[in-house]
């Protein structure tokens, strides 16, 4: 009984495949329809008619054997390329490990004259902000010196990299490995009690250890990069005070480990998984240092909102997305708070599991990049607290094409990147809410302007360059003899403090250490119309501004903010909403405007006016400099002071008579011109090896000076320079843009920061 079963399964099996192969037969020859025919009526004449030979059934037979060859040939290769997929999709990486001995090469020589420099420059703005917020109980004050990462690049992939595949999401994984005992961060740190004085906290060594994801993004146009896991951190510290050697570390105790983890705090919030920072790689690089924007948002709507799926924690949640409609609650109140560094915005209550509110906020971004993180409360009836539920990101960042990037983490620790080509352009997200189960939410993001250093800015697919003038960008401008007038417009939606709802409110500006206020206005939408006058400020200055509410028992605080004054142009008034940080609601329209005082202009009032032109110094070489070293030698460089700017040459390491053949240029504002020779040591403070003035407001304008310069304070030594002040032709011409000479300086002043 049995054996009959298995005959007639296999015989079942058999007309099943050559159903099958008939099927694909038909499907590949659609000619055979009319040629079965034709073959069938040949055979009949031969059969009954007269004979063609046995010819018919061999050839019919050769063919039939021929395609049921090519149809084994397809089974197999589709079995495999399933397999290969599902093996890809799964675990296995797409290229073999791979070493990158040419990379760590590539690195060793482009390190320290191109990359060192530019990374240094870019994490000590990035050190000096995060200072001024972290501080380790030791220590009142901390300021950040010198910053050098040294000359020793990290490696990478020294295990080899791997390729692998998450979705459509290719991503590679390599080995980062950074060990360097020569780079050079000195803080100088005013200690508290119980110790008192100052003290130079010096980073010498650096040990950073973890495996880097790579992911390219938006067809290849940025990738986004994170470590894989929290890497190994280590931090060499000497310390000093005053001017005396390195003491042991036992002095401060505590600063080191403090470092060490301001440092992984750092990297954890930023780019280790899933966080991820963004690299961008333009088509066209427009050189702009991009120093705010401003951004609206707009929540638009959540869905699949549940108190099961955003409670549960992600070990217990057992059931599949199938079964979510069995935990949607439909007396669900939520609420969506965004969140842009301190400036925070809600929207209103709504009710279900798919809530829309549609609330738009104007934001500002400080930087070329932010966060913007949206945290989802729910709102419980006769309940004064929150209930916190879930949260997510959505990351900005401009790219120097004038486009902007924003990415957030998608499902599975996913991707999801949008690009907007212009300012202005609409960018649609639905976000997955981090560490939850279920509920994503939908928002419209649109990057309304990009301001710049040199005055200029993107609005709306628009560039509008800085007002062209004899001073050229407001880089080219020293940052003395300006005025900056803000003038405090109106305020809207401010919130009320009294139980009526009403509010008195006045604004109080700080600038430096001037601190101006308004007059008290009764309104939540109150307008002033008062202007106050500031001396403008270099180094990236923020304008401070605090709002109150005016009342008997005491001011109470109704918000704050902050405002980037770098790149103010002279002639040119701008008019901004600022939103007020630390409140739900209220903004403060301000018109700021930068003017030079009559009489400050450059000229000092003397016959060394400079006709607004520049200076163009060349540092040579020295000779015969004293030794600093224990070995004999010196490390030099150049440290040149002009007024507030200052600027240095590179270091050449172990002679006395180096050669740097470094250019660079000044706008001739009449200010000294200062020259000091340093000795560079990474461990202990840099000392002094001579110093000198240049003497260049009797030149005559446009002719170069050659000359060697004797140094002063120390024993021997000179240093040879050129200089050259360069004084455009002021000529009567219908058009300053024609003169090639002030397009000269324009092109310098804009280059000067870069």
């Amino acid at each position: 009984m049995l054996d009959q079963m298995s005959r007639s399964k296999r015989r079942g099996l058999k007309v099943a495949d050559a159903v099958e192969f008939f099927n694909y037969v038909i499907e590949e020859k659609p000619f055979l329809p009319v040629l079965i025919p034709l073959v069938l009526l040949a055979w009949a004449i031969e059969r009954w008619v007269f004979s063609f030979s046995n010819w018919v059934p061999l050839a019919v037979a050769v063919w039939a054997t021929v395609q049921y060859g090519n149809y084994q040939r397809r089974i197999i290769v589709e079995d495999l390329n399933k397999k290969w997929k599902r093996v890809i999709l799964n675990t296995s990486p797409i290229t073999p490990l791979e070493p990158c001995e040419w990379l760590n090469k590539l690195l060793t020589e482009v390190w320290p004259n191109y990359i060192n420099p530019k990374l240094s420059q870019r994490f000590s703005t990035i050190v000096e902000k995060r200072l001024k917020h972290r501080k380790s109980r030791l220590i009142e004050r901390v300021e950040l010196q010198e910053f050098s990462l040294g000359s020793s690049p990290p490696s990478l992939g020294l295990h080899g990299t791997r390729w692998s595949t998450s979705g459509d999401q290719r991503i590679m994984r390599l080995g980062f490995d950074w060990d360097t005992n020569d780079m050079s961060i000195l803080l100088l740190a005013k200690l508290a009690k119980p110790f008192m004085g100052t003290a130079r906290i010096v980073i010498n060594s650096l040990h950073i250890k973890g495996d880097l994801l790579l992911m390219p993004v938006l067809n290849g146009r940025a990738i986004l990069y994170s470590f894989l896991s929290v890497p190994e951190v280590r931090i060499g510290v000497a310390f000093g005070s005053g001017g005396s050697q390195s003491l042991p570390a036992t002095e401060l105790p505590g600063v080191s480990s403090w470092l060490v983890k301001l440092l992984t705090d750092t990297l954890v919030k930023t780019m280790v998984e899933p966080r991820r920072r963004c690299y961008s790689m333009p088509a066209v690089s427009l050189r702009k240092k991009a120093v705010g924007g401003i951004i609206y948002v707009t929540v638009i709507s959540a869905s699949k909102l549940s108190r099961n799926g955003l409670r549960l924690s992600p070990s217990r949640r057992q059931f599949d997305r199938t079964s979510e409609e069995h935990f949607v609650d439909k007396d669900l109140q939520t609420f969506v708070e965004v969140e842009l560094e301190q400036l925070t915005r809600r929207t209103d209550v709504k009710l279900g599991s798919n809530p829309r509110w549609n609330a738009k906020f104007n934001m500002v971004l400080h930087e070329e990049a932010g966060t913007l993180r949206f945290n989802l409360y729910e709102c419980t009836p006769n309940n004064v607290k929150y209930d916190y539920l879930a949260s997510c990101e959505v990351k900005v960042k401009y790219v120097e094409d004038d486009s902007t990037i924003f990415w957030a983490i998608g499902h599975d620790s996913g991707v999801i990147a949008k690009h907007a080509a212009f300012c202005g352009n609409e960018v649609e997200i639905v976000v997955p809410f981090e560490g939850v189960h279920s509920g994503e939410l939908t928002v419209k993001l649109v990057l309304k302007e990009w301001q710049f250093s040199d005055g200029s800015h993107v609005l709306d697919n628009y560039r509008i360059s800085p007002q062209r003038s004899l001073f050229g960008s407001s880089n080219f401008l020293p940052r003395t003899g300006r005025k900056v007038n803000i003038t405090v417009v109106e305020g809207k939606d401010l919130i009320g403090k009294d139980r009526s709802g009403k509010c008195n409110p006045y604004v109080k500006l700080q600038y430096g250490k001037i601190l101006q206020r308004t007059m008290t206005a009764h309104s939540l939408s109150p307008i002033w119309n008062q202007k106050f006058e500031f001396d403008e400020i270099g180094g990236g200055e923020y304008l401070m501004i605090k709002c109150y509410s005016e009342d008997i028992f005491g001011d109470d605080s109704i918000g704050s903010a902050r405002v980037n004054l770098e790149g103010l142009v002279e002639g040119s008034i701008r008019d901004v909403w600022v939103p007020l940080e630390k409140v739900n609601s209220g903004e403060l329209r301000l018109q700021i405007e930068a003017v030079r005082v009559e009489g400050s202009d450059g000229s000092r009032g003397s016959a060394t006016g400079s006709n607004y032109g520049w200076l163009e110094l060349v540092l040579i070489e020295a000779k015969d400099l004293v030794a600093a070293d224990i070995r004999g030698t010196s490390d030099p460089y150049v440290r040149v002071q002009y007024g507030n700017l200052k600027k240095r040459t590179k270091v050449m390491y172990k002679t006395l008579n180096p050669q740097w053949n470094q250019t660079l240029e000044f706008p001739d504002d009449g200010n000294p011109l200062e020259l000091h020779v340093k000795d560079h040591n990474a461990l202990l403070p840099t000392s002094s090896i001579g110093d000198c003035v240049v003497e260049y407001q009797r030149l005559p304008p446009n002719q170069m000076s050659d000359k060697w310069i004797p140094l002063q304070g120390v024993k021997r030594g000179e240093i040879h320079i050129q200089i050259t002040r360069k004084v455009p032709e002021l000529e009567k011409k219908s058009s300053m843009d024609s003169d090639p000479s002030i397009n000269r300086a324009h092109k310098i002043s804009s280059e000067m920061n870069k």
